[in-house]
C-alpha cells in the first residue's frame, strides 16, 4: 500500500468522543483511504467510550436510537437471507465483531453453529447473556474450519488489513462464503456531507472503502469478489447524524431526503452509502 502524507483526500473530525482531528491518506491505485495518524493500539480503546457507540451497549434511550433498533430487526433478516442464498447449506459461521450478538442470536436460531468475535467486553458480555459462544482471536482458530465469515461493518476497524484478510482465507472452507459491508466513500451522503460525514468516523475508523479497494484488496489473497448488495437503510442513519455534526441537532426531515436522494442517485451507479460484498476463493 502507498499513503503519502501529500495525498490529503480530506481532514475529519472526531465528533463523537475526542473532537480531534485527522487527515484521510489516499492510495490512488487501491482507491482506499487511512486515517491519519492511526491510534496506538493500546489508546484506541478510549475512542470507543461513549455511549452513542450504539453498537455496543443495545441503547434505547432516544427515539433516533429506538428506529435504529426498528431497522435492525429487518437488517437482521435481510443478512440471513442474504447468507442463505449464496450459501444454502447450514454449517459454521463466524461473525467477527459481534457487538451484543444479536445478528449471531438470528443465525443461531435458523440453525447455523455460531460463534463470535468480539474486543469489547462489554458488548460480549451482553451477548453471552443471549447464548452466545465466543472465540477469542482470528489468529487462534484451525485453518479451514468456517463456511461462513461474517464482518458487519467491521472491516475498517481492524489495525493490519492485509494480514486480517489472509487469516480470512485461511479459516474458511475451500467452498466458504466471505461477507463484508462497509461504508461507501464514493457515495452522495458521503460527498454531500463531506468532513461531516458520520461514516468517516474516525479515528474508530481506520480505513475507507471504495468499490475498487475491496476488489483490489482481496485479489491480491486470490478471493472473487462475485456480487455487491446495498444497504439501502444505512444511507439514512448516517445522513441523521451527519446531520447532527453539521449543524448541532438531529433534523429528521433533511436527513431522510438526503439519505432517500443518496439512494436514488446511487440506483444507477451502485455507489450506496454503504454496500455488502460476496467473497469466495478464486483457487480451491
Amino acid at each position: 500500500m502507498n499513503f503519502s502524507e501529500n495525498n490529503v483526500y480530506i481532514t475529519v473530525k472526531d465528533h463523537s468522543v475526542s473532537g480531534e482531528e485527522f487527515q484521510l491518506l489516499l492510495d490512488a491505485d487501491l482507491q482506499l483511504l487511512k486515517t491519519h495518524p492511526q491510534p496506538a493500539p493500546e489508546n484506541l480503546g478510549s475512542y470507543y467510550e461513549s455511549d452513542d457507540y450504539i453498537s455496543h451497549t443495545d441503547g434505547k434511550r432516544s427515539l433516533f436510537e429506538k428506529l435504529y433498533h426498528v431497522v435492525k430487526q429487518k437488517a437482521l433478516r435481510d443478512k440471513l437471507s442474504i447468507i442463505k442464498k449464496y450459501h444454502p447449506e447450514k454449517g459454521t459461521l463466524l461473525d467477527i465483531g459481534a457487538g451484543t450478538g444479536d445478528f449471531l442470536v438470528t443465525a443461531k436460531n435458523d440453525g447455523w453453529d455460531s460463534f463470535g468475535i468480539e474486543p469489547s467486553e462489554k458488548a460480549k458480555k451482553i451477548a453471552v447473556s443471549k447464548g452466545i459462544s465466543f472465540k477469542n482471536d482470528i489468529k487462534e482458530l484451525e485453518n479451514s474450519s468456517f463456511d461462513v465469515v461474517t464482518m458487519w461493518h467491521v472491516l475498517e476497524h481492524v489495525p493490519d488489513i492485509q494480514q486480517h484478510i489472509s487469516e480470512l482465507k485461511r479459516i474458511l472452507k475451500p467452498n466458504g462464503l466471505i461477507i463484508i459491508a462497509v461504508p461507501n466513500y464514493n457515495s452522495y451522503d458521503a460527498k454531500y456531507y463531506g468532513k461531516f460525514w458520520a461514516a468517516y468516523d474516525v479515528p474508530r475508523h481506520l480505513w475507507h472503502f471504495s468499490k475498487d479497494s475491496i476488489k483490489k484488496l482481496f485479489s491480491k489473497q486470490e478471493m472473487d469478489l462475485i456480487k455487491i448488495l446495498p444497504m439501502k437503510f444505512d444511507s439514512f442513519y448516517v445522513s441523521l447524524l451527519s446531520e447532527k455534526y453539521k449543524t448541532g441537532k438531529m433534523n429528521f426531515v433533511k436527513g431522510f431526503l438526503t439519505g432517500l436522494r443518496s439512494n436514488m442517485k446511487a440506483s444507477g451507479n451502485m455507489e450506496y452509502s454503504s454496500l455488502i460484498y460476496i467473497i469466495k476463493h478464486s483457487k480451491n
